[in-house]
């Protein structure tokens, strides 16, 4: 058992090798993707958007 309660054992295998539980969790994880705003429309709100992390001139 790990020490911090955040931590997962260093042996544990997710029962089905996936983010979501089953297709319900899977199907409110796709509706709240669609609902997402866009890096311009958090701009409009006085938001912080992602920072860039990947930019063309580090692909040269």
């Amino acid at each position: 058992m790990s020490k911090n309660k955040h931590e997962l054992d260093k042996n544990f295998e997710p029962e089905n090798g996936s983010m979501a539980h089953d297709m319900e969790e899977m199907k409110q994880l796709g509706k709240q993707m669609d609902m997402l705003r866009t890096n311009e429309e958090l701009k409009e709100d006085k938001k912080q958007p992602d920072p860039v992390q990947y930019k063309k001139q580090d692909k040269e």
